[in-house]
């Protein structure tokens, strides 16, 4: 295709079929069984799919490569788009269009469009709220031109023209700027339109507000397949019980390293790239698992001469370090650190950068007047990260950087002193760290979702009685 060649080579080695993604087999058959269910005629028991799994894993390529196996249509919201009540319904609308325009699919199946959105759970709007008030919505004309593109389109979606009552449309010009007492406003295909054209206003609404909410009703009563991709699919059962028991959740895992190095070896073959080597071992162990980070590094090295520079590129910095240093200049001297170069310096968000200085603050601070103004602005650093996670308004990222690093450090010291220890490693993080196990536990109990029946009592008993005795008990109880 024109231009292909200038596309990154994740999109242009993107399988288009499912059989041909890399590792998570599983996975790939569990999708193709909710995917079989949908192509039977009758709407399926879980109408909709959470794949989750974290990034470069194949969740998006493995929903589209289902839609071109099965000859569905392809209806998407990414996390770019606006996915606010409103904006999820004409989405679900826009599916309904493309089912109908459809017919049948060729293949003896009935025809079907996917509405797939993308990180669903980057979503911020919560589940209670609802969309912004709009104060007027545009002309008819103009919201059906922008939604059907064609007036054939039009006559076709209200099933109006040869042979029935109503006169169907010869040009935009026909449509009327608001339906008045027109025939054709009665049809239930034009109803649908006007009822969703009065809830769009002149300005557009970019937040999620009332997506969640919306998000759950189309899983609730589409007759489309739904596919939803997320990282981390607690993010969504913790809003409604639909995205527990009422959804295929499909989990998507890192791709082992002997399948991604032959992936890459592929790639290197019938792109015809050049490369030193060692160089694939070292995108494998970089890439943890990812294989579109894989292909990108693949990507950025190829124009290199085969060489050493390809792996001083690919050299894997270690981010404890980094952060370890950066903390005791910042906290040991009262010098201002630009945003610019603490993202230069880190390459990680500033929340990774904030337990490390909140830890290290009473062991820098000279005295205790100095501590408590370090605080203060730390304190300021973390409303900004607040913000920025809440409204998704990544701009505090900057004044959280500035004001953890020049902003404590200044508060700190007001000339240089002397630094007898290093910056530790946050206490916080540690314990984490070393409660990961039980904490484990406790979520996989809590997601049993056993009956008292089963269990013989309720599972959150196990908080009183302590989660190594309950282990215990489950285990003698079922023969475990």
């Amino acid at each position: 295709m024109p231009g292909a060649s200038l596309l990154p080579l994740s999109e242009r080695l993107r399988p288009r079929r499912l059989e041909d993604l890399v590792g998570n087999a599983r996975a790939r058959a569990e999708l193709r069984q909710w995917a079989d269910r949908w192509n039977t005629g009758e709407l399926p028991r879980h109408r909709a799919a959470v794949l989750s799994g974290p990034p470069g894993v194949g969740k998006t390529t493995a929903a589209l490569a289902i839609a071109a196996d099965c000859g569905w249509s392809v209806v998407e919201m990414n996390a770019s788009d606006a996915r606010n009540e409103s904006a999820i319904e004409q989405v679900a609308g826009r599916a309904s269009i493309s089912h109908t325009l459809l017919g049948e699919s060729g293949r003896g199946r009935p025809a079907r469009a996917l509405i797939l959105l993308d990180e669903a759970d980057c979503l911020t709007g919560r589940l209670t709220e609802t969309p912004r008030p709009v104060p007027e919505a545009p002309p008819l004309r103009e919201f059906l031109r922008g939604r059907y593109q064609s007036i054939d389109a039009l006559n076709a979606a209200w099933g109006i023209g040869k042979g029935s009552k109503t006169k169907p449309f010869e040009s935009w010009t026909d449509v009327p700027r608001s339906p008045g007492n027109s025939g054709w406003a009665r049809l239930a295909s034009a109803r649908r339109d006007i009822e969703e054209w009065r809830a769009v206003g002149r300005t557009r609404d970019l937040s999620d507000r009332g997506g969640l909410a919306a998000i759950v009703r189309l899983v609730r009563d589409t007759r489309q397949p739904v596919v939803l991709t997320v990282n981390d699919d607690r993010t969504l059962t913790r809003y409604s019980t639909v995205f527990r028991t009422g959804v295929a959740r499909v989990r998507f895992y890192p791709i082992r390293d002997a399948e991604l190095g032959d992936r890459l070896e592929q790639a290197v073959r019938s792109e015809r790239l050049s490369v030193a080597p060692g160089v694939v071992d070292a995108i494998v162990r970089k890439s943890r698992g990812d294989l579109r980070a894989a292909l990108n590094d693949l990507d950025a090295v190829a124009p290199l001469p085969a060489g050493p520079a390809q792996l001083a590129v690919l050299s894997v910095r270690d981010l404890t370090a980094d952060i370890e240093l950066l903390t005791e200049e910042a906290l040991s001297a009262p010098r201002y650190y630009r945003s610019t170069e603490v993202r230069d310096r880190l390459d990680a968000p500033p929340d990774d950068l904030f337990p490390w200085i909140e830890e290290n603050v009473p062991h820098f601070a000279p005295d205790a007047v100095h501590r408590e103004a370090a605080f203060a602005t730390l304190a300021a650093a973390e409303l900004c990260l607040a913000r920025a996670r809440r409204f998704r308004v990544w701009g505090q990222w900057s004044y959280a950087s500035e004001l953890m690093t020049g902003g404590v450090g200044i508060a700190l010291h007001d000339h240089p002193v002397p630094v007898h220890r290093g910056a530790a490693f946050p206490q916080y993080l540690g314990d984490m760290g070393r409660s990961r196990g039980i904490r484990a536990v406790r979520e996989t109990l809590a997601d049993i979702g056993a009956s008292e029946r089963d269990l013989g009592f309720h599972p959150r008993t196990s908080i009183a009685i302590g989660v190594p005795n309950f282990v215990a008990w489950y285990r003698a109880y079922h023969g475990a």
